[in-house]
């Protein structure tokens, strides 16, 4: 059977609606002025922020939250208020295949939004099955969305949400006006989500399911590839697989050769990388990091089009600001109005987000998880560790998933070269199992093969004492994991009793 997606006024409630990629979805959706709500086990910010804008929260998952469909035609006016945003016209349908029957017709009953991380006996899902509500992945409702914009969309095993974010940015400073959804937060939206006027989308598109394979944008960007997730693809062809499809359904495919695999293995019809050796369409010399960023001169298929001076550190950001040069132009901006953006974008949260500076301590946080985004990450602190004299650069990381620690264990091994201190925690399992008793202990054993100092400290709820006496004043501390290990850093940052 096949069901759609529908923006015409039929209710979306969504299970998990807290997720940082569910939540972006659902606050774009309930800008528009549709009936939203959703489930999450604790209450946030982020489930505040839907609230503000009329979302309807629940804080169990149960499945008599899905009560309030049962008569329909009253519960909807409880869904949603008035919003100061005036409604998006669109009248588009998505189709996707189903194997869940629809017991009931009326345009009053909801569709039901999952992600991958809802489990199938998960008591609200199971209802909404028996209920015959049509039932979609986010990434479904995310393809619609790309599907009714003139759709920009960030793929890439690293550097996504950076790049998304700053393409967003930019198109919003160029007064276009765009709508965005990306899967971290931004100041310059207040959050990970905004619906604009204009008629451009830029979306973060994930390739960590599979679910990369059904979008197809106007634009679409990859920044690199790499076997990132394990507990979903068997090997690095497999991944490639998903990109190639992902590949031919882009109007314009822009890509970063950089990354032997994308050079190797995709055709796309603009290309980007920071060796003018390669002959990309875009490049830069005479690159000069600073601690507070970089400084490159630009050029577009062998012309200069001019400096540009870029605010977010490391060599890896001179990349993701590449692409966004690449997008600009592509849509035929100028120069100097990229520059201008570029030069004054304040990146994402937890993506080298500075917290605060205690004790003569500072406080970094970063969601890098991957062997590659540590050693990318611990670059740019080393670099600023320099030209800021700090003392040390002190790593604490929190393993992310069993299945990645176990597959990249020899990569996570020699990743940390440039920590003077490296801390490891204990895994976060991210609802995995087990199988293989895999601990963070084992990977404290095998960076210090490479490395000299290295502590286990397997207790989160002890882990403050424990960098208390551990941390010196001129240190930069940097917290790396995509996990709850950043809980502890207010913590770390709060006054102490006389």
């Amino acid at each position: 059977m096949v069901k759609t997606v529908d923006f015409n006024g039929r209710p979306f409630h969504f299970i998990g609606i807290g997720g940082i990629g569910m939540s972006a979805l659902a606050y774009v959706l309930a800008k528009r002025q549709l009936p939203v709500s959703g489930s999450d086990v604790r209450s946030s910010h982020i489930t505040q922020r839907l609230q503000s804008v009329g979302a309807k929260i629940f804080h169990r998952q149960e499945a008599t939250n899905l009560n309030i469909f049962q008569n329909a035609s009253e519960a909807l006016p409880a869904l949603v208020t008035a919003s100061t945003v005036e409604s998006h016209k669109v009248g588009f349908r998505y189709e996707v295949e189903s194997d869940f029957p629809q017991k009931a017709s009326t345009n009053h009953l909801p569709q039901i939004i999952c992600s991958t991380a809802i489990a199938a006996n998960n008591a609200e899902y199971q209802a909404a099955k028996e209920n015959g509500y049509p039932i979609f992945h986010r990434s479904d409702v995310l393809a619609a969305l790309i599907k009714d914009y003139y759709s920009i969309a960030v793929a890439g095993t690293h550097g996504k949400t950076t790049t998304s974010s700053l393409i967003g940015y930019m198109l919003l400073k160029a007064g276009l006006d765009p709508t965005i959804i990306v899967g971290g937060e931004v100041d310059a939206w207040q959050g990970n989500a905004r619906l604009g006027q204009g008629r451009f989308l830029v979306a973060e598109a994930d390739e960590s399911d599979g679910s990369l394979a059904k979008h197809s944008p106007r634009i679409g960007i990859v920044t690199n590839i790499e076997l990132d997730h394990p507990d979903h693809y068997q090997n690095l062809e497999e991944v490639i697989q998903t990109f190639q499809i992902f590949e031919r359904q882009c109007e314009t495919l822009i890509a970063c050769i950089d990354c032997e695999t994308v050079r190797q293995r995709l055709n796309p019809q603009i290309t980007y990388s920071l060796d003018p050796e390669k002959e990309a369409d875009y490049t830069v010399k005479n690159v000069v990091y600073h601690a507070q960023g970089s400084l490159v001169e630009v050029w577009e298929r062998g012309q200069y089009l001019g400096q540009m001076n870029i605010s977010l550190l490391g060599q890896h950001n001179v990349s993701n600001s590449l692409a966004a040069v690449a997008v600009g132009r592509k849509l035929g901006l100028d120069f100097e109005e990229i520059a201008v953006a570029v030069a004054t974008f304040e990146g994402a949260k937890r993506r080298f987000e500075h917290k605060g500076h205690c004790n003569g301590i500072t406080f970094i946080d970063d969601y890098a998880h991957h062997p590659s985004e540590i050693r990318c990450t611990l670059e740019a602190a080393r670099l600023r560790s320099h030209q800021d004299c700090y003392s040390r650069v002190v790593a604490i990381f929190q393993p992310h998933r069993y299945s990645r620690t176990a597959t990249f264990m020899d990569e996570f091994a020699t990743s940390f070269s440039d920590a003077d201190v490296v801390i490891i925690t204990d895994i976060y399992s991210a609802g995995e199992v087990n199988l293989g008793q895999m601990s963070g202990q084992q990977v404290a054993d095998a960076i210090s093969c490479y490395h000299k100092q290295v502590y286990y400290h397997p207790s989160l709820k002890s882990l403050g004492s424990f960098l208390v006496e551990i941390l010196q004043p001129g240190d930069l501390a940097l917290f790396l994991g995509a996990g709850n290990l950043n809980q502890i850093i207010p913590e770390l940052l709060a006054p102490k009793a006389a």
